[in-house]
């Protein structure tokens, strides 16, 4: 029978597909934070360990249309397919845009996998492994670096502790858009306060967060500055 739903207004509805560490982390994750999430995969062992923490979960095969259209995914906004194999989450994604979902995100374990996905209607494709991967070692790279994420080819947000030399000076006196081509975005406060889009007279303190958005190459930049 469909899932059952008591949507809040406004509030956007998601079913997550395939209940591995990815699927299952985003599940749960969107229903600590108030959403409702219908959880679904072909594993009952994996559906009972999610079911107390989503709003429903239920055992199917997410490649037959018929037990999609019964629980009702067409009536959700965004789909997530966190399927590991190919073959499935291909059907998986088709399937789920035959039937009318409006936003399709789904897990890709390789370039080719990716354009597959896009091309039978997915509209965001994700790469958690190696999104992973690519923080992590950028966060090796450098203990001033704290987070590290990727907009588009060429450009990073990046988070980064408050080097000494920039202590006591605005952001107008560090110019560090003309200096290394990046805009700080953000200024984390020692307190936990986050400053969004901070002035040219913010004054950067001991202890500050800085997070910056540019170019691939502002981290080794920045970071030769700190030494």
């Amino acid at each position: 029978m469909p899932a059952k739903r008591s949507r809040r207004r406004g509030r956007q509805q998601f079913v997550v597909i395939g209940l591995g560490r990815f699927g299952a982390s985003v599940a749960r994750t969107l229903a600590q934070m108030g959403y409702e999430v219908l959880a679904i995969d072909q594993d009952e062992d994996c559906v009972q360990a999610l079911a107390a923490e989503v709003t429903h979960a239920a055992q199917a095969d997410a490649t037959d249309e018929e037990a999609l259209r019964s629980l009702g995914v067409r009536n959700f906004d965004v789909a997530v397919v966190g399927i590991g194999a190919v073959e499935a989450s291909v059907l998986t994604t088709l399937v789920l845009r035959s039937q009318g979902v409006k936003y399709v995100v789904a897990k890709a374990s390789s370039e080719l996998h990716r354009q597959v996905l896009e091309k039978v209607g997915a509209d965001k494709v994700v790469f958690p492994e190696r999104d992973m991967g690519i923080r992590v070692a950028h966060n090796l790279i450098s203990g001033n670096f704290l987070d590290y994420l990727e907009l588009a080819p060429g450009y990073s947000i990046m988070e980064f502790l408050a080097p000494a030399s920039y202590v006591g000076f605005n952001l107008r006196q560090l110019d560090l858009r003309a200096r290394f081509g990046i805009s700080i975005i953000a200024i984390r406060k020692k307190d936990g306060r986050l400053e969004v889009a901070p002035g040219a007279d913010s004054v950067i303190e001991n202890g500050d967060i800085l997070v910056a958005m540019g170019t691939d190459d502002m981290m080794e930049k920045i970071e030769n500055d700190r030494r």
